[in-house]
């Protein structure tokens, strides 16, 4: 009978087994009796059963080839997954560091391309006022609605979603109504205009409706509202001559200041908000700001010098705080420009930050001093 089972190989003994397991015959068997558990393959080529264990088979030892070659699977897993994330990191960069850089100057523009938009800007802008001055009211109320366009999108890339037709349509008319209905008709199109996006808002139900609301208020305020001072500097008779004393002093302003930050920067301004800002380029900014001003007050306006100075340093203040501002909004969203339409610039929004806290102190400072 031994020889016969024998014969017939290990699967047909183990199949005859189970079969007789419920027999006479099983109660012979010692007490204790563990049947054979078919280990998997991986388990099975380590395993090497030792002489006399054809009927049982130590299940802690099995256990722990089990878990030996789990283990050699994980760690080959592992070593793929990292081979195939630092191919994927490494190529594209590769690939990117082949092409040459772009000239950049010291502070991470790029100077060419910077220089370019500005004086094409520029162009638009002094056509605009002698051409045609109505015109201007165009120019601003384009850069205002691609200025707004960016913040919203800005601002959607956290939670807040402010709604983008509503805003649109009441920053173009909150600097219509400048044109046409002085600061009387500016606020009223501010109000009418947060009135019109709190309703709109309704539709989308009451999930974050304070935070949209609140979020789409400080895009009227921040872009439309304090540009529609630029459309108030521009009504006047000689609205041109305003205008572009602002701007110049702006200029003159961030052009002070990038030189001699560039040149003698050594203390940080504000290093929390931007690295970029040293104290030596703020007072190359007042400097700058305070010459323009006595020259222009005095030449243009036939005012005293000191006023000019004081208009200067004022803008050149004003200019430093918006800069700040809008370098802590985008901190705070964790963006470098907020966009990318203006090369070497940024987006519009990089460009308008200082022009339009500006304008504002532009317009009081103008009205105060050199009334039309």
């Amino acid at each position: 009978m031994a020889g016969s089972e024998r014969l017939e190989g290990p699967a047909h003994s183990a199949r005859r087994r189970t079969q007789s397991f419920g027999d006479e015959a099983a109660s012979e068997r010692p007490t204790g009796y563990i049947p054979r558990v078919s280990a998997p393959r991986s388990v099975a080529r380590h395993h090497r059963p030792e002489p006399g264990d054809a009927d049982a088979v130590d299940l802690s030892a099995l256990l722990a080839q089990y878990r030996h070659v789990a283990g050699q699977h994980r760690h080959r897993r592992a070593a793929v997954e990292e081979l195939s994330v630092d191919a994927a990191t490494t190529a594209p960069l590769a690939v990117v560091t082949d092409r040459p850089p772009a000239a950049k100057s010291r502070a991470g523009r790029n100077l060419p391309a910077a220089i370019a938009v500005g004086l094409a800007a520029g162009a638009l802008i002094i056509a605009s006022l002698f051409v045609y001055r109505p015109s201007f009211v165009g120019v601003v109320v384009l850069a205002v609605g691609l200025g707004s366009y960016e913040l919203i999108a800005a601002i959607r890339t956290v939670e807040a979603r402010p709604p983008i037709v509503p805003v649109l349509v009441g920053a173009v008319a909150m600097d219509v109504a400048s044109w046409y209905r002085g600061t009387g008709g500016l606020m009223i199109a501010v109000v009418v205009t947060v009135c019109g996006v709190a309703v709109w808002r309704l539709g989308d139900g009451a999930s974050g409706y304070l935070r949209d609301v609140s979020a789409s208020v400080l895009v009227l305020i921040y872009v439309p509202l304090l540009a529609g001072f630029a459309v108030l500097l521009a009504h006047p008779d000689d609205g041109a001559a305003r205008v572009l004393v602002f701007i110049g002093t702006v200029v003159c302003s961030d052009t002070g200041g990038y030189a001699t930050g560039v040149l003698f920067g050594k203390h940080p301004l504000a290093p929390v908000v931007s690295k970029g800002k040293t104290w030596e380029g703020f007072v190359g900014s007042v400097i700058a700001c305070c010459l323009c001003g006595a020259l222009i007050m005095a030449l243009t306006f036939h005012q005293a010098w000191w006023k000019g100075v004081v208009f200067g340093a004022a803008i050149a203040v004003t200019a430093t705080l918006g800069d700040l501002g809008e370098s802590m909004i985008k901190r705070d969203l964790g963006l470098k420009d907020m966009g990318r339409l203006l090369p070497g610039h940024g987006g519009i929004m990089d460009r308008l930050d200082s022009l339009l806290p500006c304008a504002v102190v532009a317009y009081l400072v103008l009205a105060a001093y050199a009334p039309s």
